[in-house]
């Protein structure tokens, strides 16, 4: 049965709602852990580079796994997953708060709420998608604020919990409140099938039954052998020739059905073999484009280099001695608002005609980069808070990248590229702010370690800017064209 066409409305509000509030309970901790950090980093008394693994991991697995996330969502369906998700977060978030060490961390807060956030993500995606198709654009736009609002909440809703309950109570909390997830997997309804099958689907189902009623009385060539062995052998012939008689049906002997299974085998490992193959010649095919390959450059310096600005911009406010009276805001709750901001008004730049996506992108990596470069420097709350927006609303820069993705490889290529980019970014999630910390614990200073990272980020923008300049195209040797078929026309002799 096929899918009814995409209401654009009716039940498809409630999922855009639920699919919002799915954003803001799995990733309102995970992007305000540096509320978190700071806490881990008094508490244990470790060093920060081994501390950032914590947040590094919760932001990281999820994009890793992004290929078994999505497969999961086919294979068993929004709402098992969304429910399964919210478990997964819940119950990382509560198991953190009697965390003895570090590396209990690692798996609870890292690994468990990481890779709920990564179920839920592609979860409330595909929903959305099924129920939307004229206003997708809004629906998913409304969808992808959840997890910017629920860090802007978030992350005073920590600093208020901890001040009040402790570190441990404020996760407690946290993880029942994470509970809601489920409530709002069990509205996440999918939408209804209709009710008379497409054509190709009743012609398919005809075409099958044709085929049953014309072979069902076609006996196979061993069971013909074995009704001839019936006929004309005796009765141990016929326990040779046969393996079982029952309802007056003929059955293959098992050295004939273990033959099949052994070539069924074959086929399936066959074909599996061939799909790998296949995906992996595609893979390379994306690396001869250029320009994909410095998209690939820039999505992994930019998540080494700028994300773990998010992760410590509390610790660096505290090594400045900035008192916690003067911040009024706390500095994560600014960046994840810039950065709902940052989504929608380069969404919007994006869809004007005369924008080249891939330029805006650019440019969101290099001043990215430049504002790094300001952050050791910043002696004042004021200061931090407008270079936090600053890099807030260009890492809104996610809004646009499946534009630039498409615009870089084509829309039938799209979901493959997308996917082989996804699991890099979560690669540099992984290693940037572990690399970050350790550069603190060997200077005992931010100056270096955000040096690093304005580096790594101003590269890959200029980089991929570079590489996607005009010029390039005229430098490309073209194939020779094939010279034009030349006729001679010879004057007719005269009779």
């Amino acid at each position: 049965m096929a899918n009814q066409k995409p209401p654009d409305g009716g039940w498809g509000w409630v999922i855009v709602v639920s699919s919002f509030f799915i954003q803001f309970l799995s990733y309102g901790s995970p992007l305000a852990v540096g509320v978190l950090y700071v806490e881990w980093l008094d508490t244990f008394e470790e060093g920060k580079g081994k501390t950032a693994w914590i947040g590094s991991l919760a932001s990281g697995v999820g994009l890793l796994a992004s290929p078994l996330c999505s497969a999961s969502v086919s294979a068993f369906g929004v709402r098992p997953v969304v429910i399964f998700s919210g478990l997964l977060v819940a119950g990382g978030l509560i198991l953190s708060s009697f965390a003895p060490s570090l590396y209990f961390l690692f798996f609870s807060y890292g690994c468990m709420v990481g890779f709920g956030c990564g179920l839920s993500y592609p979860a409330t995606v595909t929903s959305t998608c099924q129920y939307f198709d004229k206003r997708r654009g809004l629906a998913l736009g409304i969808v992808s604020t959840g997890a910017s609002i629920g860090t802007f909440v978030y992350a005073s809703l920590q600093k208020v919990l901890i001040a009040i309950y402790g570190l441990d109570g404020c996760l407690l909390i946290i993880g029942a409140l994470s509970l809601n997830i489920l409530a709002c997997g069990i509205l996440m309804r999918p939408l209804p099938q209709a009710s008379s099958p497409s054509p190709e689907q009743t012609i398919l189902d005809k075409t099958a039954d044709t085929y049953l009623i014309y072979h069902e009385n076609e006996p196979d060539p061993d069971e013909a052998q074995g009704m001839l062995g019936i006929i004309s052998g005796s009765e141990t012939d016929r326990t040779d020739d046969l393996s079982s008689t029952q309802n007056g049906l003929v059955a293959p002997k098992p050295s004939v059905t273990r033959e099949r299974e052994k070539n069924f085998c074959k086929q399936i490992m066959k074909t599996n073999y061939q799909r790998y193959l296949t995906y992996w010649l595609e893979t390379l095919e994306l690396f001869r484009n250029r320009v994909f390959t410095a998209l690939f450059f820039a999505i992994l310096l930019f998540d080494i280099g700028g994300f773990p600005a998010a992760l410590l911009l509390e610790d660096v406010a505290k090594s400045a001695n900035i008192p916690d009276t003067s911040m009024v805001v706390p500095l994560v709750s600014i960046l994840g608002f810039s950065t709902a901001m940052g989504k929608l008004m380069l969404g919007i730049l994006a869809d004007f005609k005369w924008m080249n996506t891939l330029y805006l992108y650019c440019f969101t990596l290099v001043a990215t980069g430049l504002t790094l470069f300001a952050i050791p420097y910043a002696n004042t709350y004021a200061v931090l808070a407008l270079l936090a927006g600053i890099i807030g609303f260009a890492s809104g820069n996610w809004s646009i990248f499946p534009y630039v993705t498409t615009k870089t490889v084509g829309l039938d290529k799209l979901t493959h590229a997308y996917g082989i980019l996804m699991f890099f970014a979560g690669l540099g999630n992984c290693l940037g702010p572990p690399l970050v910390g350790w550069c603190f614990d060997v200077t005992q200073t931010y100056k270096l370690a955000f040096l690093l990272s304005a580096i790594c980020v101003i590269l890959g923008g200029l980089i991929l800017l570079i590489v996607s300049l005009p010029l390039w195209d005229n430098c490309t040797p073209k194939s020779p064209k094939a010279p034009p078929k030349g006729y001679i026309y010879t004057a007719a002799s005269n009779a």
